[in-house]
């Protein structure tokens, strides 16, 4: 059976956590193969917000790809993959996706993923925005397989820890990317 293929990126803003509860869900679907590329910004962020060490983060996906590789297989558009998801995004990621400067291969896999007209999901992490941030996500957010999805808290899934806040965020974050999630709950 071949797996749908999914990649996953982590640049450099918090929300880490978020990423490791993104690949956890899609772990647990034997379905999909989850291609991992990290920035040298969203290593340090892993080792600053989780309590464990980046070569065991990678251990976490199937597959996990040098950002410095720009010839790796998630830089093709001849490699099939269901999509990309940007957990966290930095701005300047989005930036980088936004002027299509494709100079690693984080931002080269957005590139494709956009280009083949492939669903990209950016968990934009910033506070407050400025003008800058607000223009080019206001672009991408035009693209129509584009998803500018910022981590917000939904108090209705009642939140009983950290836990399930992120478990509740993941679930959104695979939701946008047509992927259903066990025990994500929606509003009744």
């Amino acid at each position: 059976m071949n797996k749908k293929r999914i990649v996953v990126a982590v640049s450099g803003a918090s929300g880490a956590p978020l990423a490791a509860a993104c690949i956890r869900q899609l772990k647990k679907l034997p379905d999909y193969e989850i291609h991992l590329v990290v920035s040298k910004g969203g290593e340090e962020t892993i080792l600053h917000e989780l309590d464990m060490m980046l070569e065991e983060f990678k251990k976490l996906a199937h597959v996990c790809h040098d950002n410095k590789n720009i010839g790796a297989s998630i830089a093709s558009g001849t490699y099939e993959t269901e999509g990309m998801i940007v957990v966290p995004c930095s701005m300047k990621t989005i930036a980088g996706i936004c002027s299509g400067y494709s100079d690693n291969l984080l931002l080269r896999a957005a590139d494709v993923t956009i280009k083949e007209r492939r669903k990209l999901i950016l968990v934009a992490r910033e506070t407050p925005l400025s003008p800058i941030h607000l223009r080019n996500m206001e672009y991408l957010s035009r693209l129509q397989n584009v998803v500018i999805l910022p981590p917000v808290i939904s108090y209705y899934s009642k939140p009983k820890s950290l836990e399930d806040i992120n478990f509740h965020i993941a679930g959104k974050i695979l939701d946008a990317a047509g992927i259903k999630v066990e025990g994500f709950r929606r509003w009744e």
